[in-house]
């Protein structure tokens, strides 16, 4: 695996060998002793979107492996404000790092970046497209806290549209065995009819919801996302959306399923259900540094055979 675009360049035996290998990551987490596995690597972080959680994850993981960081956030004082190309930013940055995330408002940037880099690209999002390393660890979460991947049943809540994190997951569940899956959202934010189509072609189980109220009882995983006002290309058709969805306290209680969430939430999730024992989104989000150490560790290796 040179880079990491798109969750449809690995599959399922890869997928299970980086969460088994994130795995190794937070037991050496947990011992609170300093790593050297990646002692004098460079790791370069360029978002030219805002980030929290994926740019500090990616620098506390590479911090904790015992390397470097060198990053790239504010870009009206980098050469991007001079108009700089993506492709000369990239041709730049890989003779600095020795592995490089790459957040992109476009779709495809990441592949276009693939292609003229020196070293590993990691995509942590382009545009609505693809979030691969927020799929791996949402299945690492979905492992650690259901103990199975195989057979599960998970509902998709909110923006199904526009979603790169719900795009990515969903092609990845499809790779396992006996998932279901239930489409809760507005009309208007839909899955995408090609992703439909795919599963429709695999004949993964799926079915279309309006209301939360629809849902099995046994469903395994709530995995709710915001309506994100900044992908739409109209505001009036955000303010018809805004707030579809809330999960509430007493509609939480009794269920067994547990909630999901890539962050940043808005209102779509009450307060009040943080304190019940199905909220996981913050564990979910610690999840994220064992992964993306197994990843660096995995990439900085096999592009160095």
């Amino acid at each position: 695996m040179r880079h990491l675009i798109s969750m449809k360049d690995i599959g399922k035996e890869e997928i299970l060998e980086i969460l088994d290998e994130a795995r190794k990551m937070e037991e050496l987490l947990n011992t609170k002793r300093p790593l050297r596995l990646l002692e004098g690597k460079i790791l370069a972080t360029v978002f030219y979107e805002p980030s929290t959680r994926t740019r500090l994850s990616f620098e506390t993981a590479m911090k904790r492996l015992g390397g470097e960081v060198i990053t790239m956030t504010d870009l009206k004082s980098s050469s991007v404000a001079k108009g700089e190309s993506l492709i000369d930013t990239i041709r730049v940055i890989s003779g600095y790092a020795d592995i490089i995330v790459l957040r992109h408002p476009s779709e495809g940037a990441a592949r276009l970046a693939s292609e003229y880099s020196q070293v590993p690209i990691i995509n942590a999002g382009d545009g609505s497209n693809q979030h691969p390393t927020q799929t791996l660890l949402d299945l690492y979460t979905i492992m650690r806290e259901i103990g199975r991947i195989d057979g599960i049943k998970i509902a998709f809540v909110g923006d199904l549209k526009y979603g790169r994190t719900v795009h990515s997951l969903v092609y990845a569940l499809s790779l396992f065995d006996d998932v279901e899956m239930y489409f809760v959202s507005p009309k208007e934010l839909k899955m995408p009819e090609d992703i439909i189509e795919d599963l429709k072609a695999k004949n993964i189980k799926f079915y279309e919801k309006e209301s939360l109220n629809d849902l099995d009882e046994d469903v395994d995983v709530l995995y709710v996302t915001r309506i994100q006002k900044e992908r739409f290309p109209d505001p009036n058709e955000y303010e018809k959306v805004k707030g579809s969805y809330k999960i509430k306290k007493e509609y939480v209680e009794g269920k067994k399923f547990i909630i999901m969430h890539p962050l940043p939430r808005v209102d779509e999730i009450d307060y009040e259900v943080d304190k019940l024992p199905q909220a996981k989104y913050f564990k979910q989000s610690f999840y994220g540094i064992p992964v993306r150490m197994a990843i660096l560790k995995k990439l900085i290796e096999d592009n160095e055979r």
